[in-house]
């Protein structure tokens, strides 16, 4: 009885543990800045300023994930450090920034195409060029998209089924999509799946004049 009892206080401390890392990491990540315009039926309409993000294309989404890991672990042309999530670290004599959340996947036929969001710090002619050839930054101007977010893993049967509905509001509300959708991740691997925040984005062709000056929906 004694043994049941200390297992089940150290699994609930890990437990505690496990969720208490979970949301300091989602309160001390910085995030891409932005604007709601409007929300509806699980959607949520925003408009983002110019950003930089470094990005690469792979034939999987491992592979992606290494290159960008290791431009963001130093092999950048000033050998940077940019930690993936707070606390920020700090190796040696380098600067050390935190990464800003999410991480955006695209895939297709040809492979994986993934991008880190980098820190409002980082303009243009501020972010560290990458010493891999594969990975490059790129400057994208202000946009304006239409997220639809869930939590839990990102499965490919979660994905799709988001990316479904979200399709299917836009058209009934006749938003026209400008491409494909995204994945927005904006967790570490160690957040418990229930404290996680995903996303399906789709940038938009055109927003009606109305939601540029109010913050409701229809």
């Amino acid at each position: 009885m004694r043994t049941s009892r200390k297992a089940l206080y150290w699994l609930g401390l890990l437990f505690a543990l496990w969720i208490g890392w979970g949301a300091y990491v989602t309160r001390t990540t910085e995030r891409v800045p932005s604007e709601t315009l409007a929300r509806f039926d699980g959607i949520e309409l925003r408009r983002y300023p110019q950003s930089v993000l470094v990005e690469t294309t792979a034939p999987d989404a491992g592979t992606a994930f290494r290159r960008l890991f290791r431009y963001i672990s130093g092999a950048n042309e000033r050998r940077e450090d940019v930690a993936m999530t707070a606390p920020v670290a700090i190796r040696g004599e380098s600067e050390s920034v935190p990464m800003t959340a999410p991480v955006r996947t695209d895939m297709d036929g040809d492979g994986v195409t993934m991008a880190f969001f980098l820190p409002s710090t980082y303009g243009p002619a501020r972010a560290p060029t990458p010493t891999d050839p594969t990975v490059s930054l790129v400057v994208e101007p202000p946009r304006t998209v239409a997220v639809r977010r869930f939590s839990w893993y990102a499965t490919d049967d979660r994905v799709d089924r988001e990316q479904d509905r979200l399709r299917e509001e836009l058209a009934r509300r006749g938003l026209e999509a400008r491409d494909d959708p995204s994945l927005l991740q904006y967790n570490d691997p160690w957040t418990p799946p229930f404290m996680r925040t995903n996303e399906i984005e789709v940038d938009l062709a055109a927003v009606p004049e109305q939601f540029h000056s109010d913050h409701g929906g229809w």
